[in-house]
């Protein structure tokens, strides 16, 4: 009986090991090879270096607050742009929490742009927190803060944004979009130059 149990044993043992090994080490390790030979960028993060060191990912919004940049949409994950806590703040539309957040939200962009509706995406949060990118409408809604701050032509911002315009992929998948952080580097790019 003993010699049965382990005759039945032995096969399972071997599968396991086999597929703890083909689908633990050798998969995992094949499609690392792939992504970075073909996607090496995406494969590491999509990580954006300046002067030598990491400022960021394509891929995760950060919290640029200041009045000098363009502003992402609010996060709810963490205390904002937290990838470690990455989720929305699942309050419902009737929510009273959701609409004091909101309306105060509302209430601060038009302190900078009196007058104009505020585009949706600057005052509710991605489902996700983490979402790095805003509407192109959103980026215009900026421009006149942006210009005033900084002591740029209104013109030359919004030329900014509209060279900053990513289009759908193969033209019909997504939503023209704004990177902010690419943006805001940009923004920054201009500001260097006429200092000099």
């Amino acid at each position: 009986m003993n010699k049965d149990i382990l005759t039945s044993f032995r096969p399972a043992m071997v599968m396991t090991l086999l597929f703890a090994l083909l689908l633990g080490l050798v998969y995992p390790l094949v499609l690392t090879g792939i992504g970075q030979a073909i996607f090496p960028s995406q494969a590491n993060g999509s990580l954006i270096e300046a002067n030598g060191r990491v400022i960021g990912s394509a891929l995760i919004g950060q919290g640029f607050m200041n009045d000098r940049y363009f502003h992402p949409r609010p996060s709810a994950a963490g205390k904002g742009y937290d990838g470690l806590a990455s989720s929305g703040s699942n309050f419902g539309p009737t929510s009273k929490a959701l609409v004091a957040r909101v309306a105060q939200d509302i209430k601060t962009e038009q302190t900078a742009s009196p007058g104009r509706p505020v585009p949706s995406d600057l005052v509710t949060a991605s489902a996700s927190g983490l979402d790095p990118h805003i509407s192109p409408d959103a980026a215009f809604y900026q421009v006149d803060r942006i210009a005033r701050v900084r002591g740029l032509a209104p013109a030359q911002v919004r030329a900014l944004v509209q060279q900053s315009i990513e289009q759908p992929i193969l033209g019909f998948i997504g939503e023209r979009q704004v990177n902010v952080l690419e943006i805001n580097r940009r923004l920054d790019q201009i500001g260097a130059s006429q200092s000099l």
